[in-house]
């Protein structure tokens, strides 16, 4: 019964992600191809949201659903993480077009090609999850 609300939370998001049509593949190709604001105003929003939450995350005592302080870990890996991560994701992102979020709103809005999409991104967290020692961090 307690997953109820993160499902609900879920269905919201594909709602919301269907409605602002973020998922829309011929939206992420006008994104790439530097044609239109929408999707960037999209990420601008959810970044500028993001920010905003951590910054009160960090400044009150916010508490998880369980009573304990959210501990915001300090992540100074190093610029050249981000920058080959960024790199990886956006390619993924732009030669399949969608990311991982959007990925069960499309299954749900049935188009069932894009389970090879998601079986491909189970293996590759898979042989993430195997080679993780072995990878710079």
């Amino acid at each position: 019964m307690r997953f109820i609300k993160y499902l609900l939370v879920g269905i919201l998001f594909g709602i919301v992600l269907t409605k602002s049509e973020a998922v829309s593949w011929y939206r992420i190709y006008e994104m790439f191809h530097f044609q239109s604001f929408h999707m960037f105003g999209i990420i601008g929003t959810a970044v500028t949201v993001g920010l905003i939450g951590l910054q009160v995350f960090k400044r009150r005592n916010i508490k998880d659903i369980h009573g304990n302080p959210i501990a915001l870990p300090n992540k100074d890996k190093g610029f050249t993480n981000y920058i080959v991560g960024g790199i990886l994701f956006g390619l993924g992102w732009g030669l399949v077009g969608t990311c991982p979020g959007p990925i069960f709103i499309l299954i749900g809005a049935g188009f069932w090609g894009i389970g090879i999409v998601l079986l491909g991104s189970l293996i590759g967290t898979y042989l993430y999850g195997i080679l993780k020692s072995k990878l710079p961090h």
